[in-house]
């Protein structure tokens, strides 16, 4: 028997054309986005189905279209009657997760992340920052080199994605020390295309602003296991949740330990639920290569059917 985790992906994977075969085949989809649109006040059916890309790409517009886009699948998968024994999603995605462990309603949880883009954006604006996805150094030693960088500016490890890649946030000009930094260590260093330092110093002001607007939401305790990206391990109490979205915005995403937490719980089965595959190549990189593991990516419609095709054969 598979013991399946889903796993719900966020910025990033966002493309023109998302969700759009599901919303012409599922009725429940179109409700949906039709819930969605209300909750947002924004065109997402527009957004999501022909862009353009750059404003899809506006953090405002695409933390709502990117959760939007997994809910539909998710809720799909629902129907085909696929149970999943945990849930996380990567940093954005983890308000899918929410919302999917019953945490959140549908609606709630789409008005969260459109605040949670405003004020997002409203602080890069304020504070323009960068990322940087550094490759080839373990953490521990990521973190001795850039210690001494910490104190001369905004500065922090923001995602620690797989054991050899780790992301870097802050001001551009720490950004650029810190490439320099890395490069000189050997590291190979990938600049990301953001629009704003996330999970940095830089967003502080926007944490007290949006635990205010998560105060004004109803928080349940969740049906099944939902793994947090600021402690890599479950949690089952609403307040604790509400106080760990609201703190998000600033934490570390600690993926690779959590995927390893789940690891140990048993789970073989690793399904993306969302736009492209991001999630799935960086789990396949975390977990050693071992018979019985297997990766799935549901993203549309075809991928949707191989994926319960092969769950109503296993």
């Amino acid at each position: 028997m598979a013991n399946i985790a889903f796993l719900f992906p966020g910025q990033g994977s966002q493309y023109v054309g998302m969700g759009k075969d599901l919303y012409e085949s599922d009725p429940q989809a179109r409700e949906l986005f039709q819930t969605a649109e209300e909750a947002t006040g924004l065109p997402l059916r527009r957004l999501c189905f022909e862009g353009p890309m750059e404003e899809l790409t506006e953090t405002i517009n695409l933390q709502p279209a990117v959760t939007l886009v997994n809910l539909c699948l998710y809720q799909a998968l629902k129907a085909a009657g696929v149970v999943p024994q945990a849930v996380c999603g990567h940093s954005l995605g983890e308000y899918s997760a929410l919302c999917a462990a019953g945490v959140l309603s549908a609606a709630n949880t789409l008005a969260a992340v459109k605040e949670r883009g405003r004020l997002m954006q409203r602080e890069a604006q304020k504070h323009p920052g960068a990322m940087a996805a550094v490759i080839g150094l373990a953490p521990e030693k990521l973190a001795a080199l850039l210690e001494p960088l910490v104190s001369q500016g905004p500065l922090a490890l923001a995602n620690f994605n797989t054991p050899e890649q780790t992301v870097v946030s802050g001001s551009p000009e720490m950004v650029a020390k810190a490439t320099e930094v890395c490069k000189a260590a050997g590291a190979r260093v990938v600049p990301l295309k953001v629009s704003g330092a996330w999970h940095s110093p830089l967003m502080a002001d926007a944490s007290p602003d949006f635990a205010a607007f998560l105060g004004t939401l109803q928080f349940q305790a969740p049906r099944l296991p939902i793994y947090l990206n600021a402690t890599a391990g479950a949690e089952t109490d609403p307040e604790r949740l509400r106080r760990a979205m609201g703190g998000q915005l600033t934490s570390p995403v600690r993926w690779a330990e959590l995927i390893l937490n789940l690891k140990n719980t048993g789970i073989d089965t690793w399904v993306e639920v969302g736009p492209k595959n991001v999630l799935k190549g960086l789990v396949r990189k975390i977990l050693p290569q071992e018979p019985g593991e297997s990766f799935f990516n549901v993203e549309n419609r075809e991928s949707l059917g191989k994926f319960v095709d092969a769950w109503q054969r296993r």
